[in-house]
């Protein structure tokens, strides 16, 4: 087998790279250990219309990373526009945030078309390509555009939401249509599914019988993942970073204090701003936790060209100081609020210094920060996961406290309980929930979902060019130039 892995970032193998728990952290042990190889945005554009695209090929373990240079004149409406600032707000049920001008859907599209033509290097008679995330819905159709007829199979490690919320996005018929075209289509959630399926019924007219869908591209599995984290591993690192530096300097300036920790990129679906109100709310209702415990909060910066993630970023840096103004003292600080990354090996350590884990999104395909603040914790006295119930990851730690994030008041005495649960129930909380992260580890995600591709039939039709998006059409709608759907 030949494994041709592709999603937009890719993670080099650095010891010392921030990652916050999400794709590029999942995938980089696999294909350390896999022999496969990653293929992703080198973060660098090239102008001119490129025949050789790769910017360089590095080592990874038993596999390598391809690095690509996307074209300049598409990259800014791909990536800033159609997939972050229309799929992304989507996804996470924020249609109320999608903004995308008349070029966007084109440039997603043509960007979508670039990399499927730089695949084209990689195949050969036993490959199988595995294509990760939102960024490119559309290119297991732009490969087979191009003859390819290999396995090919998709995971979406956002949520997908309800039709009524899909169907704002721009060219959503066109996009869902379009990843028909996929073998194999796995989804973090049994609810993520079930709601792709009522898009095809609804939106495309299609029926889903025994999780398969046929259509004008073949047949097409649709499949439940949910994406693991290697446990033992994570937790083995955890209990090294105790001497790392910073750790270190962060527990000796606790003198006494219990600790609660967030770690998130900088986004609008990680429920940060309630978060905040929720730790305001209880340092108000129970007066006595002030000084007894602070709130490390690991913010990193993310997509800051995009209006909507320039005012979170403002918003929370004045909330931030609200709150600190309003309860801290001369010598305590009740929120460490940090705008930048950490590697995987000092997260661990921070979440082992601390008491409580709050990772409470208001809508998260899976968030493997949840489940490495579990595996980091001390068996012997392990801290407690407060979780949002919307987060994937609910679905198997459903021992942590889950809490609803729009509720300010209940999860601001829902960290309060957290503070004061007894070891006994703390142990046996953790204890299950590491008996799940073991069994539902990264490299079973990543078996199961590979040997589900290799069972499948490929595509049993020849496959038409998808049409190309008409200038000014989103969705019914007739945009002018410089007009931006809202």
């Amino acid at each position: 087998m030949n494994l041709v892995v592709v999603s937009n970032r890719v993670a080099r193998g650095k010891a010392n790279e921030p990652m916050t728990g999400g794709l590029a952290a999942a995938l980089l042990p696999v294909v350390e250990n896999s022999g496969a190889v990653w293929v992703g945005s080198s973060g660098r554009v090239r102008d001119g219309a490129q025949r050789e695209p790769i910017a360089q090929i590095e080592q990874l373990g038993k596999g390598a990373v391809t690095l690509l240079d996307l074209p300049a004149a598409h990259y800014a409406g791909y990536y800033e526009g159609f997939a972050n600032s229309a799929l992304w707000p989507a996804l996470h049920s924020r249609s109320d945030l999608i903004s995308v001008s008349h070029d966007d859907y084109r440039s997603y599209r043509e960007v979508n078309g670039f990399v499927a033509r730089a695949l084209l290097r990689f195949h050969k008679p036993d490959t199988l390509f595995w294509i990760q995330d939102y960024h490119f819905l559309s290119l297991g159709a732009e490969l087979r555009a191009l003859g390819i007829k290999s396995p090919i199979g998709f995971f979406l490690h956002t949520p997908w939401p309800a039709r009524s919320v899909i169907d704002s996005v721009p060219n959503h018929r066109d996009l869902v249509t379009a990843m028909l075209a996929y073998d194999l289509i796995g989804f973090q959630t049994e609810d993520d599914r079930e709601n792709f399926i009522a898009c095809l019924r609804a939106d495309l007219g299609l029926q889903v019988r025994d999780g398969i869908v046929k259509s004008r591209h073949g047949r097409t599995r649709l499949d439940v993942f949910p994406i693991g984290i290697d446990a033992e591993k994570f937790a083995a690192a955890a209990a090294k970073a105790a001497s790392h530096p910073d750790v270190s300097r962060l527990r000796r300036s606790l003198h006494g204090e219990k600790l609660a920790i967030g770690v998130d990129r900088l986004d609008y679906s990680k429920g940060l701003v309630n978060r905040i109100n929720a730790f305001d709310r209880m340092w108000t209702m129970h007066p006595t936790l002030l000084r007894a415990v602070s709130l490390l909060q690991i913010a990193t910066p993310s997509r800051e060209s995009i209006e909507a993630y320039g005012n979170l970023q403002s918003e929370m840096a004045r909330l931030v100081s609200d709150v600190n103004g309003r309860h801290g003292e001369v010598d305590w600080t009740p929120i460490r609020y940090l705008n930048k990354g950490y590697g995987q090996g000092v997260l661990a350590g921070l979440y082992r210094s601390a008491q409580v884990g709050v990772v409470t999104p208001l809508h998260d395909g899976m968030n493997l920060v949840a489940k490495e603040y579990v595996a980091a914790q001390s068996a012997v006295d392990p801290g407690v996961l407060v979780l949002s119930k919307f987060a994937g990851a609910a679905n198997e730690l459903d021992t942590a406290l889950l809490v609803n994030p729009h509720d300010i008041d209940g999860m601001a005495r829902t960290i309060a309980m957290a503070l004061s649960m007894p070891l006994n129930e703390r142990r046996m909380r953790h204890e299950v929930m590491m008996t799940k992260l073991r069994g539902r580890s990264i490299q079973q995600w990543f078996a199961d979902f590979v040997e589900a591709l290799q069972d499948g039939d490929a595509a049993e039709v020849e496959i038409e060019p998808l049409p190309a998006a008409p200038a000014g059409l989103l969705s019914g709608r007739m945009l002018s130039p410089g007009q931006r759907y809202h």
